[in-house]
């Protein structure tokens, strides 16, 4: 379930619980249909700092279709696949 967080900007913290990764949360915000300031709690820390570098500024809906289904080794989700979830989610509630 995404959770929003006022920040003392207008834009809103979104943070989303993680299920079946290493990670335990990611926060990022969402403004004007981009997404910005991705972080996770936990988890490979290089490759998850990289992961958010990348995301910097990327139109949520294209992040969203480019890391849906991604798999980590034997688990049924990754890293990945939980920020297109919680990036879903988002979308959804700012309808």
């Amino acid at each position: 379930m995404v959770t929003l967080e006022e920040n003392e900007v207008p834009e809103r913290l979104i943070k989303y619980k993680t299920k079946g990764t290493c990670s335990t949360e990611v926060s990022f915000e969402l403004r004007d249909g981009k997404v910005h300031s991705v972080s996770f709690t936990d988890g490979c820390h290089g490759n998850l700092k990289a992961l958010g570098i990348l995301a910097e500024g990327m139109n949520a809906e294209e992040l969203v279709r480019k890391l849906s289904g991604i798999h980590c080794g034997r688990k049924k989700t990754s890293c990945g696949d939980q920020l297109a979830t919680a990036i879903s989610q988002a979308l959804e509630l700012a309808v």
